[in-house]
C-alpha cells in the first residue's frame, strides 16, 4: 500500500462491483510522467483487479468509481456510452452568474498543447447544464452537469460563458485571494499572501448510475479541506 494515500481511508462505498472513492486533488487518475502516485496504481494494490471506469483530472477531486472486475468495467462503460450516468461537479467561478437550467452545447476539440478549444467546425459534441448554487461578493458557486464525457468539458465551457473556474489558469481562471473581499486581512511582515485555493476550483459531487442487476446507486463525495475552506470563506465574507 502507498506511504502517501490510505486507499481505505478514500473509499466512499464498497460493493461487490464496485469502489467508489473520493479523490484527493493533484493526484493523477491514471499513470502520469509528473507524478509517480496514481489512483490505479494505489486501488490495484487494494484489489488486483481495479480498474478506473472514467477520468477526473489531476487537479480534481471528488468522487471516482472504480471496477472490480471485467463486468463491472464493461457495464459502467456501456452507461457512460449511453448517457445513463449521472455526474454532478461543484466549481467556484469568477463572476456574479445567474444560471437557471443554463444549457451550453458546445464541441470540444483537443489541441496540440494538451488543452481544448471551442470548435463549431471539427469539435466532437459536448453538452453541459449549469445551475447557481450560491452567489457571493466577486465568485458564484456553480452545479455542473456534463451529458458527455470530453476532456477539459466543464471547465472550457465555464471559459465559454466568461465565468472561467477559479485558479484554472489554462482556460482563463485567476487566482483568488482572501484579501479581495475580507475588510480585515492581516498578513506577517515579510510574508506574500498565498491564493485561497491552490488548484482548480472544481469538485466532483456525486456519481448515480443503474447496476446490470439493476440496483440504482448513487454516491456522493465531501468537499476536501481546501474546496471546503474555499467556500465556507467566501460565504462569510459575502
Amino acid at each position: 500500500m502507498s506511504k502517501r494515500l490510505s486507499f481505505p481511508d478514500l473509499i466512499l462505498r464498497e460493493t461487490d462491483d464496485y469502489i467508489f472513492i473520493n479523490k484527493p486533488p493533484l493526484i493523477s487518475t491514471l499513470e502520469d510522467r509528473s507524478s509517480p502516485v496514481n489512483m490505479l496504481s494505489i486501488a490495484r494494490e487494494y484489489d488486483d483487479g481495479a480498474q478506473v471506469c472514467h477520468r477526473l483530472d489531476k487537479e480534481t477531486s471528488g468522487v471516482l468509481v472504480i471496477a472490480r472486475n471485467p463486468e463491472a468495467y464493461r457495464h459502467m462503460s456501456l452507461q457512460l456510452q449511453e448517457r445513463k450516468v449521472e455526474k454532478v461537479y461543484h466549481a467556484v467561478v469568477s463572476g456574479l452568474q445567474e444560471y437557471k437550467d443554463k444549457v451550453v452545447e458546445a464541441p470540444i476539440r483537443k489541441n496540440s498543447s494538451g488543452g481544448v478549444n471551442i470548435d463549431f467546425r471539427e469539435g466532437k459534441e459536448a453538452v453541459t447544464r449549469f445551475d447557481t448554487m450560491k452567489v457571493f461578493r466577486s465568485t458564484t458557486l456553480v452545479e455542473c452537469r456534463p451529458l458527455t464525457g470530453r476532456m477539459h468539458q466543464i471547465r472550457i465551457h465555464l471559459a465559454w460563458l466568461k465565468s472561467p473556474i477559479l485558479s484554472d489558469h489554462s482556460y482563463g481562471g485567476e487566482d483568488f485571494y482572501l484579501s479581495s473581499v475580507k475588510r480585515r486581512f492581516n498578513i506577517k511582515k515579510g510574508e506574500e499572501e498565498q491564493p485561497l485555493i491552490k488548484r482548480i476550483a472544481l469538485h466532483a459531487e456525486s456519481i448515480g448510475f443503474e447496476t446490470e442487476k439493476g440496483e440504482k446507486l448513487k454516491v456522493q463525495a465531501p468537499y476536501p479541506k481546501d474546496f471546503r475552506v474555499l467556500v465556507s470563506q467566501l460565504s462569510k465574507n459575502r
